[in-house]
């Protein structure tokens, strides 16, 4: 099963983000023991495309899509900005980032899931969750 959403970048567009992931964990059966990892990341993940990938340019859109490939969900996050360098974000853990108000999303996510990958300059982001037995190799 595939499905594909998108929507403008604003802040009240979460609200579908979160009523997308209810339906799909609820089709999909899946434990709710990832439910919580699922939809923090998926939200946190969106909230960056609106916020920093389109700038909170209403009129860009962001898209997310969802496929399941035997015990592994998928989302694929994509907005509409130039992307940026995802190899060089500041770690949120180091002493000197500690208090700052921003700049986990990105920490987060990878704790989260069970794989992240970036692709069209950081514009496109892959997220996948195992929410089964099988283990998931990179």
């Amino acid at each position: 099963m595939k499905k594909t959403l998108s929507f403008s970048s604003e802040s009240s567009s979460l609200e579908i983000v979160e009523r997308f992931v209810n339906n799909i964990c609820e089709f999909e059966e899946v434990d709710e023991r990832f439910y919580g990892n699922i939809l923090l990341a998926l939200t946190e993940a969106v909230n960056n495309a609106i916020e920093h990938g389109n700038s909170g340019n209403r009129e860009k859109l962001v898209f997310l899509d969802y496929s399941k490939e035997k015990e592994i969900l998928q989302f694929v996050i994509k907005d509409e900005g130039p992307g940026f360098d995802f190899k060089n974000v500041p770690d949120p853990t180091l002493p000197e980032n500690i208090e700052k108000l921003t700049g986990r999303g990105i920490y987060l996510i990878k704790q989260l899931s069970d794989g992240v990958e970036y692709s069209e300059n950081g514009s496109v982001l892959s997220i996948r969750f195992l929410v089964g037995q099988e283990v998931l190799v990179d």
